[in-house]
């Protein structure tokens, strides 16, 4: 009688390396179980696939951690107190942005790639952690802008939230980018720019977010 269950070949953790490329590759919702089929073990059999993962979602949420455990940890670095703050911020973007380019897997970031379509109930429930994992980077940037303003780096009147946006948004720009094959110089390059907001806000020029708009945001 034939044995049911994982064929002798399967290598689990191999499977789960390359399901997280299709998930990152193609998002969750167009990430078919047949395509995960087809992609684990040579074709692994319904059976088999239900028994290694339980299902599409609870692979997923296995990807996404082990993501977040591996090339999400680029930016953890917003969140060292040892580094000068804008040397966090300026390391955080530099190294993402040269996992997000290198060869060896999908390109961009799956963090912010990961649900490539309108959300689902479905998806909207499993990409939480990939929600939570944004939320935790733009923290890190505002933590790091307001550490700047604590040590009078920058100046008092900058209105915190809106330089974090500025690069929190460059940041997930970064993504589609390198997705569509944009060299890593190009990027680098376009950080040293980027990166000229902070230090023209420290020299005591005149802010990008004025006074008056800072008062006109906090009223709302």
């Amino acid at each position: 009688m034939a044995q049911m269950g994982r064929p002798r070949t399967f290598d689990r953790d191999h499977a789960v390396e390359q399901a997280l490329h299709l998930f990152w590759q193609h998002g969750y919702d167009a990430t078919s179980l047949a395509q995960l089929k087809a992609q684990l073990g040579g074709g692994i059999s319904a059976p088999s696939f239900y028994a290694a993962f339980g299902s599409k979602e609870a692979l997923f949420d296995e990807c996404v951690q082990r993501y977040l455990a591996t090339f999400a940890q680029v930016t953890e670095c917003l969140w060292d107190d040892s580094l000068p703050p804008r040397h966090a911020v300026e390391t955080a973007l530099r190294q993402s942005a040269r996992m997000q380019c290198e060869d060896g897997h999908p390109k961009g970031c799956m963090v912010t790639l990961g649900l490539m379509s309108a959300p689902s109930p479905e998806s909207t429930r499993v990409v939480e952690a990939l929600t939570q994992s944004r939320a935790r980077t733009r923290a890190g940037i505002l933590a790091c802008v307001e550490r700047g303003i604590g040590t009078g780096e920058l100046p008092s009147s900058i209105h915190a939230p809106a330089m974090a946006a500025v690069f929190d948004s460059f940041l997930q720009g970064v993504s589609i980018l390198a997705r569509d094959n944009i060299q890593h110089a190009v990027i680098d390059a376009a950080i040293s720019q980027i990166l000229l907001t902070w230090d023209i806000a420290a020299s005591g020029l005149p802010s990008l977010i004025e006074p008056t708009l800072e008062l006109e945001l906090k009223s709302r």
